[in-house]
């Protein structure tokens, strides 16, 4: 079962020498980094030395054994879960970290290709990703394309300008205009409250869909949206990037796992990743990787599973 959520307080996110304003999270496409960990590459704390296991590395397919190498897509506007390192070109994120560590102990190496979100799927399937790590919730209609390893629970944040200018109120956000990234489990989510919006007489949500979340960031900078939602780490980590800028509004809802994407008939190989994060789980690495992002109170999961039953851990109000 997973371990029940807590929620964040934006100054949890301050992490040493962390230049002001995230690029990923406004206008450049790179974002910032220079963690004080000590060796950890971007914001996170020291990179644990994670060392292969035998027991585990035997588990990997013949033909992803023999390749050596798992290429992995990944929408990388997605601070501080998956973004652009101050070179413009590294990926780096606490996404990335734990699924670095995970293939460290199946002896294999990591190839990260940035990618647009709503396309990551569709290249797992194709064949042009080996997996896809980019803060996936898992849901009924990605369960029904792809095998999702479950890794980390995290719920939906809504956000606004410092002040709340707009007066946006997340129960009734009718009329107002709302920014979202494209294809996450937040458009269903606002399209669902615009809705009934319409159904109770009331003007319908002006839904501004954003191919990056960066973008979607930005356009509530700037006044051109009144407010936003996103995963609650994103939305907490632009709230602490933007400055005085950004503010959140309520709590986070519907937390839900994220899951690792493989394809469909790759059965062994999402076995194989699971034991890889049941193994980080167990040993600590896991917690360490998390700690180093300010996240190891948060969403933290004690058993890693393939598939996992979406509508069994909604009964139990832990998902």
């Amino acid at each position: 079962m997973a371990s029940p959520i807590r929620f964040f307080q934006p100054g949890q996110f301050s992490r040493g020498a962390v230049a002001a304003g995230a690029a990923a999270l406004l206008l450049s496409a790179s974002a910032c980094g220079g963690g004080d960990g000590g060796g950890g590459t971007g914001q996170g704390g020291a990179t644990p030395d994670v060392q292969p296991d035998e027991e585990l590395a035997a588990l990997v397919p013949q033909e992803v054994r023999d390749a050596g190498t798992l290429t992995v897509g990944t929408d990388s506007s997605y601070a501080p879960a998956e973004f652009l390192d101050t070179d413009g070109k590294t990926i780096i994120g606490f996404d990335v970290e734990l699924f670095d560590a995970v293939a460290a102990k199946l002896d294999l190496d990591v190839a990260w290709e940035s990618a647009t979100f709503g396309t990551i799927v569709e290249g797992v399937d194709s064949g042009k990703y080996d997996a896809g790590i980019s803060s996936f919730t898992i849901n009924e209609e990605r369960l029904e394309q792809v095998n999702m390893v479950s890794y980390y629970n995290v719920g939906t944040q809504w956000f606004t300008a410092k002040g709340n200018p707009a007066g946006v109120d997340p129960e009734n956000a009718c009329g107002k205009t709302i920014a979202v990234q494209a294809n996450t489990v937040q458009v269903p989510d606002i399209e669902a409250r615009s809705e009934q919006c319409e159904k109770d007489g009331e003007p319908a949500i002006q839904i501004d869909q954003y191919e990056g979340q960066d973008e979607a960031t930005q356009s509530i900078v700037s006044g051109k949206s009144d407010a936003g939602l996103a995963d609650m780490p994103v939305a907490f980590y632009a709230i602490e990037q933007t400055g005085d800028k950004l503010e959140s509004l309520g709590e986070q809802y519907e937390a839900a796992p994220y899951g690792a994407v493989v394809h469909s008939d790759s059965d062994e190989l999402a076995e194989a990743i699971q034991a890889g994060y049941q193994s980080i789980i167990d040993d600590g690495t896991y917690e360490q990787i998390l700690d180093g992002w300010g996240l190891a109170e948060q969403g933290l999961i004690e058993k890693s599973e393939v598939n996992p039953d979406i509508a069994a851990e909604d009964e139990d109000g832990e998902a």
